[in-house]
């Protein structure tokens, strides 16, 4: 606990979060003085935690997922992700933890062992996957009545926006005080945030994060999207990383741009003496073959499905092409040493563990299985036809999940039957609600 005990002392840490994502992807854990955490060295959660809906409910199958007992995990700290926490009002630290069973075994339950065990598969093979995330979000008006429609945050100027202001610097500069303040953060907590635009939504933004090791990347978008929120509360507004929180605006998503190093040599094997090569289009390929299947890891909620519309600047198909924001796998024009895929289906609502391990897993079976993608599209051809290759519901998408062996096998069919348990659960409880619309349209017209 050397390098953990010298970053408390040079920081005067009084307080330490400790911490784990659940299958949503938001924090669990506990709160610990600094001399109460030192002497117990990690620390203890009930599973359970582990299987707990957005909602707060639990797995349908909750029993048959879990002890009865509701018996603890172990966690074990991983201090490469010690950070200050730096909104807090005292000295406070946050680390992240990995989960382990009684036995000692990694838990089949966590998110972090799910990238772990993908990126085992890779290590097998002499490979290291890098990926670099893009995550949207909105800055929008507190409103704490859920009844009523979510409105963009006004700027400096007081001002809400209501015209597309893609790319625009003085549409970012209306929110100067709180771009700052998530900088000053980012820079806190060795963020490898990037590049900051204004994208295509009302108050929608999007942070690029520097290329590195995937467990390493999702560790740090799991750390700003609770950055990201508290900076806004810190401005009077909210941050939503909700995949579609507004009816008229485009949807946010999670971009994962993806390549693969041979250890060895230290070489993009995507790039063959400057052209894509085999490996290149076998990964493409079973992308293109495994996503239908795995969607509901990259639209995990109920509102995931309202991004996948046509027209809204969202993939709805599984074509590729170069340089083509209309697909839903795009190959950015680069040099050939950077040759990657972009996938654009993840939601920026998605467990950014599972989203990454999913698109990796994807990847890896069309490697193993030799596959090979379809012809590259042609101008707008991907769009064209207004048609959605993708399940338009949750509950659809978890068939699609429970349909095949290939993925099931890859993230463990223990966690697979948790997750869909999950998230099957989440289905029947929005299935309850009678929205608006169906008052308005169908009260006295059916």
């Amino acid at each position: 606990m050397g390098i953990l005990e010298d970053f408390l002392k040079t920081h005067s840490i009084t307080e330490i979060e400790s911490t784990l994502p659940d299958m949503t992807g938001n924090a669990r854990g506990k709160f610990y003085p600094t001399r109460k955490f030192l002497s117990e060295q990690g620390g203890r959660l009930p599973e359970t935690v582990l299987v707990q809906s957005v909602t707060g409910d639990w797995a349908y199958n909750h029993y048959d997922i879990v002890d009865a007992r509701d018996r603890d995990m172990i966690l074990v700290p991983d201090t490469n992700t010690l950070r200050i926490v730096p909104w807090a009002d005292e000295p406070t630290a946050q680390l992240i933890n990995d989960c382990f069973d009684t036995e000692g075994n990694p838990h089949p339950l966590s998110s972090r062992t799910i990238l772990r065990r993908v990126l085992a598969l890779f290590e097998a093979e002499g490979l290291r996957p890098v990926v670099a995330p893009e995550m949207e979000f909105y800055l929008v008006q507190k409103d704490n009545d859920p009844d009523y429609e979510l409105k963009p945050a006004a700027g400096r100027s007081g001002r809400r926006e209501t015209a597309r202001r893609s790319y625009s610097i003085d549409a970012v500069n209306e929110f100067n005080p709180v771009i700052d303040t998530l900088y000053a953060y980012c820079e806190a907590q060795d963020l490898d945030v990037d590049t900051l635009i204004h994208e295509s939504g009302a108050a929608q933004m999007e942070i690029n994060f520097l290329h590195g090791d995937p467990l390493d990347l999702a560790d740090q978008v799991f750390i700003f999207k609770r950055t990201m929120r508290e900076t806004a509360i810190k401005h009077d507004i909210h941050a939503t990383f909700m995949a579609k929180p507004m009816q008229n605006e485009p949807g946010s998503a999670m971009h994962i741009h993806q390549s693969l190093i041979d250890i060895k040599t230290g070489k993009n094997i995507f790039n063959d003496n400057g052209e894509y090569s085999e490996a290149f289009y076998c990964y493409l390929g079973g992308l293109q073959k495994y996503t239908p299947n795995a969607i509901s890891f990259f639209a995990p909620n109920v509102n995931s499905y309202r991004r996948f519309a046509p027209d809204m600047a969202a993939p709805v198909n599984m074509k590729w092409g170069i340089d083509d924001r209309t697909a839903g796998l795009r190959i950015p024009v680069s040099a050939p040493e950077a040759y990657r895929i972009e996938n654009r289906f993840p939601g920026s609502d998605c467990n950014p563990y599972l989203a990454i391990a999913t698109s990796l897993a994807c990847g890896y079976l069309g490697l193993k299985e030799k596959l090979r993608p379809t012809e590259p599209s042609s101008v707008n051809s991907a769009q064209e036809t207004g048609e959605v290759d993708l399940a338009r519901t949750l509950e659809e998408a978890l068939r699609l999940l429970e349909d095949c062996p290939e993925i099931c096998e890859i993230m463990g069919q223990k966690f697979v039957d948790a997750y869909i348990g999950v998230k099957r659960s989440e289905f029947e409880t929005f299935n309850k609600v009678i929205s608006s619309w169906e008052r308005e349209h169908l009260l006295l017209n059916v």
